[in-house]
């Protein structure tokens, strides 16, 4: 039978519609975690009250988007632990994903935090840190199940990427850690089993980023793990240069500080075939993705970047040039890294990638890409030309001078205020405790950053209001956003390093009109609808949505797409490209659908 759309929030419609529809430069040579001794070009920027902009510059009134009810859901009764505070190692440093999975079916997003570990919990003198799946109670609250479900890893946790791989109907989970992986299957019971031994996937060094996509368009979603870099307990470079290491890497800005990334050998990549039986098999070089340089792999999503059908992979490197590597359509792929432009930044420097964003900025359909980097560097956008050929644009837009003095994790384009336009936000936070000592116009704990965009011209920072959620100062890592109280109004969950995880509800008062659309593929489209791309067209707008897996720094987004429309009360069409090759479209007016026209 041919692919089906789903539905989400109402019943028996294949659209959920809102409530509200119904009624009305320069940074250090380096760029990476640990550089040899530099001074920021940027001048300091303090706040009224002296503080670091990253921990400070607060309104007292604007627009409120988020509020932190952090507490009021339950997730407080959880805390991320990574090492030891001093984080004297870089492996102490990275922090955990977050990811949005619905894992029992019932409409709700459910929220998985990863968590980290310590020396003792390694050594077997501790109990090891557990990572939390939290039940939607779909009342505002949350209920940590991670014991039941058997998803609690008690490993030294780093990444997760959600996707149904073998097609039953229920998301199943990867998470990349220090030491070895796990794939936890959906028992489709609210329990969970580690498949990763049987399925050839554990791995057993230093994993990171994970996506699911269907490289060959066999209708079986594949896993692309990146790899940072090769750790040894027994001998880890001591901070500060101590012992012997290379004291150019285990600096910064003249201060001891933990060492690499660089100096240190890289972790490569994997990409796994899924066999359609349970199994996977290593394709990486084969399909010429097994990064034979060695770069140290954070970020990493499928998504079809050229608009030729098939999904093309991103992987963000730290301190190393970024990879892009186009589908060939045969099982391989072609390094396109520099002859596109995403391999380095404007400056034509390497950059510290963390998370990737990807999204269509101007509503021209085709996907720009964003990645998180170091402090004392802008972020950049790399705005798609047309046939994967990008142009970095942070500074003519409005997100470069303003997003150097944060350090950036996890990222994501979404319509925060359903006018049609994907919006971009980040989570920030440092990697050394020595930036709240020092002068260096940052710091260790930093608040997220917003961004509103402008009808795709450029970006404006929306201001961070006293006591509300875009004032926390945490140290913010892994990001996942999604509509977490089925209201239309995405949400953002950040997992914070050694601390509580925090829950930003979006409380925008705008009363725009908003669609999301959850997607079940069959035959040769994956089940989970992977890889689909949807372009909806309202109110003279033409949106385009990808379902993908992966991405933001170490998480998972919601997999449904979500379009605001503004003010606009009728969908002229909604065109949905499966991975198959076939064609859908469909228009609506309020709460009512045409049926589905199919073609090839």
């Amino acid at each position: 039978m041919f692919p089906v759309i789903r539905a989400l929030s109402l019943p028996a419609l294949y659209m959920a519609v809102a409530s509200s529809l119904l009624s009305a430069q320069d940074k250090p040579t380096q760029g990476a975690d640990s550089a040899p001794k530099v001074e920021s070009n940027h001048a300091v920027q303090l706040d009224a009250e002296h503080r670091v902009i990253t921990a400070g510059g607060f309104v007292k009134s604007g627009p409120i988007v988020f509020q932190d009810i952090s507490e009021k859901a339950g997730l407080n009764k959880w805390t991320h632990h990574m090492g030891t505070p001093t984080k004297d190692y870089i492996i102490e440093t990275k922090g955990s994903g977050v990811c949005l999975i619905d894992y029992d079916n019932d409409g709700w997003l459910d929220i998985y935090i990863v968590n980290g570990s310590t020396l003792e919990a390694l050594a077997g003198k501790a109990s090891a840190p557990h990572a939390a799946l939290f039940h939607n109670n779909h009342d505002g609250t949350f209920t940590d199940i991670s014991a039941k479900a058997g998803v609690q890893n008690d490993r030294w946790g780093m990444g997760c990427a959600v996707a149904d791989y073998d097609n039953d109907g229920y998301p199943d989970l990867y998470v990349s850690n220090f030491g070895k992986n796990r794939l936890y299957h959906n028992n489709k019971n609210g329990t969970f089993t580690d498949m990763a031994g049987p399925s050839n996937v554990t791995l057993g060094n230093w994993s990171t980023g994970v996506t699911w996509g269907d490289y060959d368009g066999d209708g079986k979603v594949d896993l692309f793990v990146a790899g940072y870099l090769h750790w040894d307990w027994d001998n880890p470079p001591a901070k500060g240069g101590e012992g012997g290491s290379s004291n150019s890497f285990c600096t910064f800005r003249g201060e001891a500080t933990a060492c690499g990334p660089r100096g240190l050998k890289g972790e490569p990549d994997h990409l796994f075939h899924n066999n359609g039986d349970g199994t996977f098999t290593d394709v990486s070089e084969k399909a010429g993705v097994g990064d034979k340089p060695g770069y140290y792999g954070l970020g990493a999503v499928f998504v079809d970047i050229n608009n030729d059908g098939k999904p093309d992979l991103l992987v963000g490197n730290d301190s190393t040039p970024n990879y892009l590597y186009i589908n060939k359509g045969d099982g391989t792929f072609e390094d396109d890294s520099y002859a596109s432009g995403y391999a380095l930044n404007e400056a034509g420097r390497e950059t510290a990638s963390m998370g990737i964003a990807v999204g269509d900025t101007q509503n021209k359909g085709m996907l720009d890409v964003f990645n998180t980097t170091f402090s004392d560097d802008y972020k950049p956008l790399y705005r798609n030309e047309g046939d994967a050929n990008f142009t970095d644009v942070s500074y003519h837009i409005g997100l470069g001078e303003v997003t150097v003095p944060f350090l950036s994790w996890g990222d994501a384009f979404f319509d925060y205020d359903n006018d049609g336009w994907k919006d971009l936000m980040m989570s920030d936070g440092h990697v050394y405790p020595q930036a709240d000592k020092y002068n260096w116009g940052t710091s260790w704990k930093e608040r997220p950053m917003l961004f509103h965009n402008l009808q795709g011209k450029s970006f404006e920072n929306v201001p961070a209001v006293e006591g509300t959620g875009l004032a926390a100062v945490i140290a913010g890592r892994g990001m996942a956003v999604g509509d977490l109280f089925n209201d239309g109004k995405i949400d953002a969950v950040i997992n914070v390093m050694d601390g509580h995880p925090v829950l930003l509800r979006n409380v925008d008062p705008n009363r725009n009109h908003w669609v999301e659309l959850k997607l079940t593929g069959s035959g040769k489209t994956p089940r989970d609808a992977t890889g689909t791309v949807v372009y909806l067209t309202a109110g003279g707008v033409k949106q385009r949505g990808d379902v993908i897996s992966g991405g933001s720094y170490l998480s998972n987004n919601d997999t449904r797409l979500h379009f605001g429309l503004g003010v606009a009360t009728k969908i002229d069409d909604i065109e949905i490209h499966w991975p198959d090759g076939k064609v859908q479209h469909a228009t609506a007016a309020l709460d009512k659908i045409t049926p589905f026209n199919e073609s090839k």
